[in-house]
């Protein structure tokens, strides 16, 4: 029989030897000694060794209420009892029937239909897709209305739509000759304004700009792509106060639809279910996913209002279906994990509990800006972004070499958390049934990291 030593050596040899890992450097990857995940609890993560790390980046932002949650275990447990999989396609099954009404029923006023996929780039994808249908077959659609606004620094998916609306070059460039043409408009990055002022002196020049890119192309313009309150991948971006509702404004004047993707910020992360939800904003179309199922399964919805679902009605033959599908659409596993996941929502008064950790990690996260090579602490809810400077003066950025980001989170594993970085933004983003002593814990190796490894520079 084997042993324990010899099954774990072997694991990480057929890592690096079969696993081909997203968003990572292999050739850098296959020098180290691989994190191989093989237990969870709570907000803690155990590695094949019985070495403990605190989950400080919720399984990449999807986890809400911890690993081995009862409740969701049971929820799947019990549907697997009944059925793992009917197809969606011309049929319906109980889950996904329950789900989307307990959807609709909490989200933004006038979202009425769900139409399920399976990631946040599928649920943009179907997104961008819907709006560009409707205007071609919808009564009052004017064909002419192709294009797409979306921000610089924004971040909607991999898929080749969703990537077409991104504004990330590292991300995005690479593939441009692949890629359907979009307007970008300048982000409110705050730290780094495009236009040289600071807020809130600037007067929100960036939506100035954004309304004469409205005024100009609305004619063929049939959406702007948002992430609401927070611009996350790009390194935790925040919006300042009223941006979010003047956009609204501004779709409304130009008659543009509003595609709110909330696959990051959705689910209690910025402390409010949705955070279109903190100016009172309802998109046309709504994009969730990560959060959705609890951390549990691949589940995704894309949430229209009934104008535009009725803007797909019509007779067999004039074609007007929207012909989108996947093969784990509305998959009932996901759907009974994801109801199971609001119900504790509502049974554990999550969102109402999690104000304290709100509050208690912005008072922890204050001793970071005093660090040398912190520049600028961006906190919107349980999500933080700590960007990193080799000069905090002229916010120099440190070359691409020194991989600073990186050797922060490699140190910080060492001291039993895990993280990742963008770039040199190290991201913090636990679950929301984090404790006050877990993230205090976070808070301690986070800091400790960062002076460690800054101070070598």
């Amino acid at each position: 029989m084997q042993s324990i030593e010899d099954r774990n050596k072997q694991l990480e040899i057929d890592d690096r030897k079969y696993i081909w890992h997203p968003f990572t450097q292999m050739q850098d990857y296959e020098k180290e000694e691989p994190l191989i995940i093989e237990k969870g609890n709570g907000c803690i993560l155990t590695d094949i060794y019985g070495n403990e790390y605190i989950d400080g980046v919720s399984s990449l932002w999807t986890n809400v209420h911890g690993h081995k949650k009862k409740e969701l275990d049971i929820a799947i447990k019990k549907q697997l009892d009944k059925i793992a999989h009917s197809t969606l396609l011309g049929l319906s099954n109980v889950p996904a029937i329950r789900y989307a009404k307990k959807i609709v029923e909490i989200a933004p006023k006038d979202l009425t239909r769900v139409f399920y996929s399976d990631s946040g780039s599928t649920a943009v994808e179907i997104a961008l897709k819907i709006a560009f249908q409707y205007q071609r077959q919808a009564e009052d659609g004017d064909p002419e209305k192709k294009k797409f606004i979306s921000l610089y620094n924004s971040y909607h998916g991999d898929t080749i739509g969703s990537v077409s609306v991104g504004g990330i070059d590292l991300f995005h460039s690479m593939y441009k000759n692949l890629l359907f043409e979009s307007i970008k408009a300048e982000s409110p990055y705050c730290y780094r304004c495009a236009f040289g002022k600071s807020y809130p002196g600037c007067n929100l020049e960036c939506l100035s700009r954004l309304e004469e890119i409205m005024s100009t192309h609305a004619h063929e313009v049939t959406a702007m792509v948002i992430e609401p309150l927070v611009q996350g991948a790009s390194g935790m971006l925040i919006q300042p106060p009223g941006y979010l509702k003047k956009v609204r404004e501004l779709c409304d004047r130009y008659n543009i639809f509003m595609i709110a993707d909330e696959v990051a910020v959705g689910f209690g992360k910025t402390g409010k279910m949705f955070a279109c939800e903190h100016e009172d904003v309802t998109p046309d179309i709504m994009a969730l996913a990560k959060g959705i199922s609890g951390g549990y399964l691949p589940l995704a919805a894309t949430l229209t209002t009934e104008k535009i679902y009725r803007g797909f009605l019509g007779k067999y033959e004039e074609f007007k279906t929207f012909f989108h599908g996947h093969t784990y659409t509305g998959n009932p596993l996901a759907c009974a994990v994801a109801i199971a996941t609001l119900e504790i929502f509502e049974k554990e008064k999550v969102l109402d509990k999690l104000q304290a950790k709100i509050e208690h990690f912005k008072q922890r996260l204050k001793a970071f800006t005093l660090l040398g090579n912190v520049g600028e602490v961006r906190q919107c809810g349980i999500m933080v972004g700590i960007e990193l400077v080799a000069d905090k003066d002229t916010k120099e950025s440190f070359p691409p070499e020194e991989r600073i980001g990186h050797r922060v989170i490699k140190e910080a594993r060492k001291q039993g958390l895990i993280i990742r970085p963008l770039g040199d933004v190290i991201v913090l983003m636990p679950p929301l049934s984090i404790s006050i002593d877990e993230l205090d814990r976070l808070c301690d190796i986070t800091y400790e990291s960062i002076r460690v490894v800054t101070e070598k520079v």
